[in-house]
C-alpha cells in the first residue's frame, strides 16, 4: 500500500467534502444575464433554497422557497442529491481513516486495511457522481432557458456555486480514485520451486571412518 498515494486521496476527499458544502450553501448558482442591458438597477440570483435581488446599493433581499412541493422538480431532485452527496462524504471519511496505514484504527492487517480503504474511496466516488448530476442537472435547465426564444421570464446565467460544485466533484473522483489505486493485492499462494522449511527433524549424517584397507593403499 502506498502510504504517499493513500494520505493524498484522503486529503482530497475531505477538501472534496468542505467544498462541496459550500457550493450547497452559496447564493449563486445562478445569477441574471446583463447581455443586451445597458443600465442595470437590481441583479437577481438564486440557489436551492432561496432567490434573492440586489440593488445597485448593494443591498440584498432574499426570500426562502415557501413550498417545497410547488418546487420545479429538478430543484427537489438537486436538493436530495446534493445532500445525499454529502451524507456519502461524511460516510466515506469515517471509513477511510479506519482504512489508512498510518492510523492505528480497527484491523491492523495491510490487507484488511487496504480493503476498508478501497470502499471508501468507492463511496467517495460514488458521492462525487451524486454531485455532478445536481449540479449539471441544475446548470443545463440554466443554459436551457437562456436559449430558449420563447422564454419569457428573467434569463440567468451560470453562477459560482455551480462552479465550486464542480471543483468539489473533480477532487472527489480523483481522491477515491487515489484511495482505491493506493491497495496493492498480495497474493498469498506461495511461489513455484520454493523452498519449503519442515517441522520434521533432519537426519543427520557423518562420514564414514576410513578402513585400514583404504589406509594401506595410501
Amino acid at each position: 500500500m502506498s502510504t504517499a498515494l493513500e494520505v493524498t486521496g484522503f486529503i482530497m476527499c475531505v477538501a472534496s467534502w468542505l467544498v462541496t458544502g459550500v457550493s450547497l450553501a452559496n447564493d449563486y448558482w445562478k445569477i441574471s444575464t446583463v447581455s443586451g442591458s445597458v443600465i442595470i438597477s437590481t441583479r437577481q440570483y438564486e440557489n436551492l433554497w432561496h432567490s434573492c435581488a440586489e440593488d445597485s446599493s448593494g443591498i440584498a433581499e432574499c426570500r426562502d422557497f415557501q413550498s417545497m412541493l410547488a418546487l420545479p422538480v429538478h430543484i427537489q431532485a438537486c436538493r436530495a442529491l446534493m445532500i445525499i452527496a454529502l451524507i456519502l462524504g461524511l460516510v466515506s471519511i469515517i471509513v477511510s481513516t479506519m482504512g489508512m496505514k498510518c492510523i492505528n484504527i480497527g484491523s491492523r492487517s495491510d490487507q484488511s486495511k487496504g480493503k476498508i480503504a478501497i470502499s471508501g474511496g468507492i463511496i467517495f466516488i460514488l458521492a462525487g457522481l451524486c454531485a455532478i448530476v445536481a449540479t449539471s442537472w441544475y446548470a443545463s435547465r440554466v443554459i436551457s432557458d437562456f436559449n430558449d426564444p420563447f422564454f419569457g421570464g428573467i434569463r440567468f446565467e451560470l453562477g459560482t456555486g455551480l462552479y465550486i460544485g464542480w471543483a468539489g466533484v473533480a477532487l472527489a473522483v480523483l481522491g477515491g480514485s487515489f484511495l482505491c489505486c493506493a491497495y496493492k493485492r498480495v497474493s498469498q499462494a506461495n511461489p513455484k520451486g520454493a523452498y519449503y522449511p519442515s517441522n520434521k527433524p533432519k537426519p543427520v549424517y557423518t562420514a564414514a571412518p576410513e578402513s585400514e584397507t583404504a589406509r594401506a593403499y595410501v
